[in-house]
């Protein structure tokens, strides 16, 4: 059986990762020179792999750097931030001697240490007694990490969630210790981008101007075709121009969209990939979204279905409120599709892009986006 080299995982290594080269160089430029740095990428575009591209890179290179990687996208209160912290370094630690030292350093409280039944991984489990002793744990686990013998690269997924958190100012608390920390470097990386460039831009905040930015854009339109021909010719199989045209075409470069239709194509290829061969491949994706895609519509209002559609049929909207897109698509109003709008946006199932032509909005999830479009309202 050939291996697929579309791979749906953020990373596996080097080899199956396009480019994202510049982007690399500066996270680890950023590393060497003492900076924390704000990495801001839409959904699926490929920033957890470049943060595992550029841990791959520290290692390969022998940087003096001991890095960590904790998503906290999931997590609602700090008890749960320290959790999926402390899993984390647990998780890097791996020797005996180096996880009993990080145990000793937990001074305010004494964690259980557990096995994940489903991975194997070694989990903590906190009691804690009240919010002074969870502040105190943080307090002990970012000391720990200041003291290792190494110097260490903190990354921290959807970092925005700490938004979310009822009862405490996370950001400041998180503020008041990272920035007496000098062996720690961080990378905060964040997928809603209004929301970190508050928490890192706005005077009136703890993060104010306190890293380096780094924005993650589509791949270019060359640099991602070759990397997929490339891989089909490597295994033995051909792709027409017209067939590749059409792949980053109907995906829009979307890394993830662009991953999982090449996967498709490859999975139902033999040794030649032609239009017939996409098409297929579209319509069992499609095919297999299509429950997933019922169900949202379930979960939102019939007036935002109906905004979803209309910006799929348009692909991208600028001009939200005109009369002429309000009438092609029967929105009753202005006012109305601004709610709409906020609602979906809210619910991250429209896109809300900024650049130097204004802002525009288009469907996030490619597929949602391409379902909708054969649709009738």
């Amino acid at each position: 059986m050939q291996k697929n080299p579309f791979i749906l995982e953020p990373f596996k290594s080097k080899e199956y990762f396009c480019d994202r080269e510049r982007e690399t160089e500066e996270l680890i430029h950023n590393i060497t020179n003492g900076r924390n740095t704000t990495l801001i990428s839409p959904r699926r575009l490929g920033k957890t792999g470049l943060i595992f591209r550029v841990f791959e890179e520290i290692d390969q290179r022998h940087l003096p750097f001991e890095t960590i990687y904790a998503d906290i996208s999931d997590t609602l209160s700090l008890r749960e931030f320290i959790k999926v912290l402390s899993d984390a370094v647990v998780a890097k630690l791996k020797k005996p001697q180096r996880i009993s030292a990080f145990f000793q350093s937990l001074k305010s409280v004494r964690p259980v240490l557990e096995l994940d039944p489903m991975t194997g991984s070694p989990q903590l489990s906190f009691t804690f007694a009240n919010t002074s002793q969870m502040q105190d744990t943080l307090t002990d686990v970012l000391t720990y990490l200041e003291s290792y013998p190494k110097m260490i690269v903190v990354a921290i997924d959807e970092f925005q969630q700490i938004r979310e958190y009822e009862g405490i100012n996370m950001e400041a608390i998180l503020r008041k210790h990272i920035q007496n920390l000098h062996n720690v470097r961080f990378i905060f990386c964040g997928s809603k981008k209004h929301t970190m460039t508050d928490m890192f831009t706005n005077a009136k905040k703890p993060f104010y101007e306190s890293t380096s930015f780094c924005y993650l854009a589509k791949l270019q339109v060359n640099v991602y075709a070759s990397f997929i021909r490339k891989h089909f010719e490597s295994a033995g199989k051909s792709i027409d121009d017209e067939s590749l045209d059409y792949i980053l075409k109907w995906t829009r470069i979307h890394t993830y969209y662009t991953q999982r239709l090449c996967n498709e194509v490859f999975s139902l290829s033999s040794d030649k990939v032609n239009s017939a061969v996409v098409m297929t491949s579209i319509q069992a994706i499609l095919n297999s979204e299509r429950e997933r895609f019922l169900e949202i519509r379930q979960l939102i209002t019939r007036s935002q279905w109906k905004m979803l559609g209309a910006i799929a049929k348009e692909g991208s909207v600028s001009q939200i409120t005109s009369s002429g897109f309000l009438s092609k698509y029967g929105i009753s109003s202005g006012p109305a599709a601004l709610r709409n709008i906020q609602a979906l946006t809210e619910k991250e199932l429209v896109m809300v892009t900024n650049d130097e032509s204004g802002t525009s909005y288009s469907v996030y999830n490619v597929f949602l986006s391409r379902y909708l479009e054969k649709i009738n309202f």
